[in-house]
């Protein structure tokens, strides 16, 4: 629901739509009119299709297991790893935009970097027993501190590490 939806907007819509679907069950049979208000098309009718084969495949449950999420049509590597780590507290690698934007500053100087570099890099930075928070971190850094056009190198915890902030602070002179 977040995804590109300002959480105050998703919130009432969140909560709505586990209060009236509290099962997988009931959720694969709604999702499209809960959705749409919120702009969303087709991804509802992703979701359902997902929730539908969640049911008759995995007994009512999301599976546990990468293999098992990536088998589902309409899932991919981040929402495989995204589930995992927030749903099941499981260590999985997490690439989005915002983490993506901090390992290719941090690690690469901002150069365009391949996205299976970005994903085995974020997978060997990942603690065993701790993925939940640190793919939160490395989320809310880029979200709110190693941003797209502004960054605060500054406050950033990672500038003596960063081999972009040299180059960001000569440009914002």
């Amino acid at each position: 629901m977040l995804q590109q939806t300002q959480v105050n907007r998703v919130l009432p819509k969140y909560r709505e739509f586990i209060r009236t679907y509290p099962s997988l069950e009931a959720r694969a049979s709604a999702l499209r009119e809960v959705w749409y208000p919120l702009g969303y098309n087709v991804r509802p009718l992703r979701l359902r299709n997902i929730a539908r084969t969640a049911v008759r495949r995995f007994g009512g449950k999301l599976p546990a297991t990468r293999e098992e999420l990536l088998s589902l049509k309409g899932i991919g590597p981040y929402t495989a790893g995204a589930v995992l780590t927030f749903a099941f507290d499981k260590p999985s690698p997490i690439v989005d935009t915002n983490i993506r934007r901090v390992l290719g500053r941090v690690f690469f100087g901002g150069a365009t970097v391949p996205e299976a570099i970005l994903w085995a890099l974020s997978g060997a930075l990942l603690p065993e027993n701790d993925g939940y928070d640190f793919n939160q971190a490395i989320m809310e850094l880029g979200a709110t501190v190693c941003t797209a056009r502004t960054p605060a190198c500054g406050a950033c915890p990672l500038r003596p590490l960063c081999r972009a902030a040299p180059l960001l602070h000569r440009r914002r002179r």
